[in-house]
């Protein structure tokens, strides 16, 4: 590459844009579809490929060059495709969802089984899981905590994005990727859409902290030494080349991938145009949230900024909206300012982008020489001016652009973002069920619904309780789906009256034993309680309490989250008890109860009423 740009062999004068529009696929329950490979077994169209899951697809958009209607021609592409995949999907029993992580996505759903049959993948998970020496350790922290472990690297196919490429010449690449770097806090503060991971409430777009965890190698053992995870925004400004990029991520990142190659020197020596295998396989493992990239187009390479900081949906309009705000304010930026890097400190940029990421439209950024505005402020007064005149003076058409931007605006002044609409919705719907698991499926069905029709989120209703059928018919659902991981837990050494106390405060009837290691060892249940309080009464003054080990049932039968509904139902059912507690690699996670499937049978016998009243 060092010789190619020394003999100017790269392609200039022109400015093209792109995109990658990744997706998920989901069942009549709202839940991820493993039916990818069946989708690609019909599909006729190249665009639609593999992604790492099998409820994953992307969708590859032709190039456009950046004039005229370009905006809304690649809007049109994406509707058609999407059309195009959602018919074959529905011939898998499935939906298309567009989301930047899915709400109703559970952990057992990111086994090997439901990785895409792609050596490729199953490498990079071995290489990955073998530099990091053990299960990746996940912790985020929002209105919500979530910490879990995981053995694979396939939390990363939580995440969907939609991934904008800009065409630059390279002796303009510097300045144009410090730019994209600069706006990436206000573009995705403006575009979040992925409040919601396990049914927690975390980051406004939580997908930026998963995404970096789920591939990171670091460990955490060596002491106060610095290292970059693999997922990073960079660490300083570029001065003069794109070689700076590749020759950090070579110098930072091992090499954990490799293919056959060609000899680039002798390509060149034949007057072909090297595809440079070996560089670009070791970029595609290393996910800079605005990536270099190498490409070539009719015989002729070229450089691209590829915007991998943008979340799939809410839709396509917000989307394209999205990305003519980012494509409008680093051109026009670029006709402001000749170096950014003289008007913000590189450490702005990036405690910008967390900001962004943790906060959205609510977070507070340090803009050009040190002003600090909230960024919805920063978005109306200072931005969008300037991403209409890059826009225009691009030669957008000016109806493109005052669609696009105007939505931007719009979805500002409303505060409605598709992470804000999620949440809302959610805090709505808890007053209307108590079932986390239905919240989740009206949001989704939701979702689904809204992004058929078109419209701008900004311009959404709140999700109804109603939205969704409840998973009644229960094929297809998990413990997972229903248990409660809000647990009340006692050690064994505890006395029985903190037992009765926790049973009266939290109107709960079972009360699980753990040890330090959160490993279940006992159980204690309202009625086995009574007995011994009916046959000893309660400690009198100045007597020593009975610890809880003399009246647990120890080594109580367990269920692994992953397992259908109604195995748990027939094991309640058999062994006549009233609730089983939840066990993940040997550690408690969750209790489901016969007051959960109380729920339950109600709605069923709900929906066999309605079958029996229906005519056909």
């Amino acid at each position: 590459m060092e010789h190619m740009l020394e003999e100017e062999m790269f392609e200039t004068g022109v400015r093209r844009i792109g995109a990658e529009q990744e997706l998920f696929l989901v069942n009549r329950n709202w839940q991820p579809a493993p039916v990818a490979e069946e989708i690609l077994a019909e599909t006729e169209d190249q665009r639609v490929v593999n992604e790492l899951t099998r409820f994953n697809l992307e969708l590859n958009l032709l190039p456009y060059l950046f004039e005229g209607d370009c905006l809304s021609e690649m809007e049109r592409q994406i509707d058609a495709l999407l059309e195009y995949t959602r018919g074959l999907a529905a011939g898998a029993n499935s939906d298309v969802v567009l989301t930047g992580i899915l709400p109703t996505i559970h952990l057992s759903d990111l086994g090997l089984e439901n990785m895409s049959p792609k050596p490729r993948y199953f490498a990079l998970n071995e290489a990955i899981m073998t530099l990091r020496g053990g299960p990746a350790q996940f912790q985020i922290r929002g209105v919500d905590e979530l910490f879990f472990r995981h053995n694979t690297i396939l939390a990363e196919g939580c995440n969907t994005s939609f991934q904008t490429h800009f065409q630059v010449a390279p002796d303009e690449f510097a300045r144009y990727y410090n730019l994209a770097q600069a706006v990436a806090a206000p573009c995705l503060a403006v575009a979040t859409n992925s409040p919601v991971l396990f049914g927690k409430r975390l980051w406004r777009e939580t997908r930026i902290a998963l995404f970096q965890q789920a591939v990171d190698t670091r460990s955490s053992n060596l002491y106060l030494r610095e290292m970059s995870p693999r997922v990073n925004f960079g660490t300083k400004w570029v001065e003069s080349s794109v070689l700076e990029i590749y020759k950090e991520d070579i110098a930072r990142f091992r090499v954990i991938m490799t293919a056959d190659y060609e000899d680039a020197f002798e390509v060149l020596e034949r007057g072909e145009v090297p595809k440079l295998k070996a560089l670009q396989l070791h970029n595609g493992t290393v996910y800079r949230w605005n990536r270099a990239c190498y490409g070539i187009t009719e015989g002729k390479p070229h450089l691209r900024i590829e915007n991998r900081i943008l979340p799939s949906g809410p839709t396509v309009a917000d989307e394209i909206a999205n990305s003519a705000f980012w494509f409008g304010l680093v051109g026009g930026l670029a006709i402001e300012i000749d170096d950014v890097s003289a008007h913000m400190e590189f450490d702005d940029a990036k405690s910008n982008f967390i900001a962004a990421a943790r906060l959205g439209l609510g977070s507070e950024l340090t803009w050009l020489d040190g002003e600090r505005m909230s960024a919805d402020d920063l978005i109306l007064s200072r931005l969008l001016p300037v991403a209409q005149k890059g826009l225009e003076e691009s030669g957008i058409d000016s109806d493109d652009i005052d669609r696009y931007l105007g939505i931007i605006e719009s979805r500002v002044k409303t505060r409605q973002t598709g992470a804000q609409w999620m949440l809302d919705s959610l805090a709505r719907m808890k007053k209307q069920t108590e079932s986390r698991a239905d919240r989740l499926n009206a949001l989704v069905a939701g979702m689904v619904e809204r992004q058929k029709k078109g419209d701008p989120v900004h311009t959404w209703s709140l999700a109804d309780a109603d939205e969704a059928v409840s998973m009644r018919r229960m094929q297809g659902t998990r413990v997972e789906h229903f248990m409660s991981t809000d647990l009340f837990t006692v050690n064994e050494e505890e006395l029985v009256e903190l037992v009765a106390c926790l049973m009266d405060w939290q109107k709960i009837r079972h009360v699980l034993v753990e040890d330090t290691e959160h490993k279940l060892v006992g159980l204690v249940t309202h009625r086995n309680l009574l007995r011994y309080l009916s046959d000893h009464g309660s400690t009198r003054h100045g007597e020593v309490g009975v610890p809880v080990r003399d009246i647990m049932i120890r080594k109580p039968i367990s269920i692994s989250p992953e397992k259908p509904t109604a195995e748990a139902i027939q094991i309640m059912r058999e062994r006549r008890i009233s609730a089983l507690p939840v066990v993940r690699d040997d550690q408690l996670v969750g209790i489901i109860t016969e007051r959960d499937f109380f729920r339950i049978a109600g709605e069923l016998l709900d929906d066999s009423m309605v079958d029996s009243s229906d005519p056909s």
